[in-house]
């Protein structure tokens, strides 16, 4: 059993360190993330430019975190499945789809909270 350190404000900056870097790796090393990036940016401007309220911006966060999150862990789940076994195997496979599958969903309810958002906003305008 690991022993119990002792809390430290320097040791949780530093985890900091590590998220931002397991970011960085995302966007240089993931091509479809850098796609929710480019989307990210679109929706942020055009929320701007319609002026969401609070509780859209709030929904629209989410929906993007949703995203970037089941990516992050989709990402994480294909690299330790290719060092766990790096010959192709059916058993793997499965597993990696099934981690494709959960960021299809979530992009899927992201597109849907987007028209749910954007489509009466731009109704409005014409």
């Amino acid at each position: 059993m690991k022993k119990q350190e002792k809390f430290s404000i320097a040791k949780r900056l530093k985890s900091f360190t590590y998220a931002f870097n397991g970011l960085k790796v995302l966007l240089q090393e993931e091509h479809n993330s850098r796609i929710h990036l480019f989307a990210t940016v679109c929706v942020v401007i055009a929320g701007a430019l319609l002026k969401l309220s609070l509780l859209e911006w709030a929904a629209v966060v989410f929906a993007v975190g949703l995203v970037f999150s089941s990516e992050i862990f989709n990402s994480a789940i294909e690299d330790l499945s290719d060092v766990v076994c790096p010959e192709r195997d059916d058993r793997i496979k499965k597993v990696k789809d099934l981690a494709a599958a959960a960021v299809l969903v979530n992009a899927i309810a992201a597109a849907v909270i987007g028209l749910l958002v954007f489509v009466p906003k731009i109704i409005q305008l014409f």
